[in-house]
């Protein structure tokens, strides 16, 4: 046992530091003999296993970070996770959030695992990604994590978050026109209303072509209609699903008189979407 006195004046120092609460301060520099970096390492340890200790745990909250790059040609979703909607809503968990999205916009990771392999500045040093995830989990209390990322490039990508940092979009158009960043908005907005399942028919694939057409027949079949007339009606529920849920065919909530694929000709001829994602908290 340590015959160092700790002062209050120290143990304040070490939260300030790392953020700990004041009683595991106390307890890291009284097991240290005072040593400030030997601390900070012994709340480090006891982070890591308080992060092994809760691997069990559901943690289904959390916030969803969009953010894109100052030349708007890349852009990334990320969702950190967490157990209860109290820490979800904490401020220096979102700002957590917000600086692993920076990093991600910052060096263009490829997957999930070149992110968390990353480093970020924390109050006492720089680490990995992965490393401060398992400070705050000490910190915290709860088990947290990065669930999901993704990137989207582009000539022009526009990131948008919905609802309380409960949904992110990214969307690029095919060009950096005026009116862009309105315009890639307003479809930004659209695809967290809608959910499309791609921008246009070309991008819906096969096994959900195959599942509708196999829907449609069975409907129609359970109205009694002739077996002559199942495929050709079948053809017809399917070009009414692509013009409900793919894109650029959906009619502009905004301005249901136009479709979104119309809205978007209206900002410069030929404008059109390349690319987009939409990711929902915990869905």
């Amino acid at each position: 046992m340590s015959t160092v006195q700790i002062s209050a004046a120290d143990v304040n120092k070490l939260r300030q530091q790392t953020g700990a609460g004041m009683m595991d301060c106390k307890k890291a520099l009284t097991e240290t003999n005072g040593d400030f970096e030997a601390a900070i390492d012994y709340l480090r340890k006891k982070g890591a296993k308080v992060a092994a200790s809760r691997q069990d745990r559901e943690s289904n909250e959390g916030v969803v970070i969009a953010r894109s790059s100052a030349d708007g040609k890349f852009g990334v979703i990320i969702e950190l996770n967490c157990e209860t909607d109290f820490v979800a809503k904490n401020a220096e968990f979102v700002a957590f959030a917000n600086q692993i999205a920076n990093t991600a916009v910052d060096s263009k990771p490829a997957t999930l695992e070149e992110l968390t392999a990353l480093s970020v500045d924390t109050e006492t040093d720089r680490i990995k990604i992965s490393d401060a995830i398992i400070d705050r989990t000490g910190k915290i209390g709860e088990k947290i994590g990065i669930s999901k990322y993704t990137v989207v490039e582009g000539e022009k990508v526009i990131a948008y978050i919905h609802g309380n940092f409960r949904l992110g979009v990214l969307v690029a158009l095919s060009a950096n026109v005026a009116g862009a960043d309105e315009a890639g908005k307003d479809v930004a907005m659209q695809i967290a209303a809608m959910n499309p399942v791609a921008i246009d028919k070309d991008g819906v694939d096969a096994t959900t072509i195959e599942r509708e057409l196999e829907i449609a027949k069975e409907q129609i079949r359970a109205e009694g209609k002739p077996e002559e007339m199942v495929e050709k009606i079948s053809l017809g529920k399917l070009n009414k699903f692509y013009k409900d849920s793919t894109l650029l065919n959906q009619e502009f909530v905004k301005d249901p008189s136009k479709s979104v694929a119309q809205f978007l000709s209206t900002v410069e001829k030929g404008l059109t979407v390349t690319a987009f994602k939409r990711v929902a908290l915990g869905a």
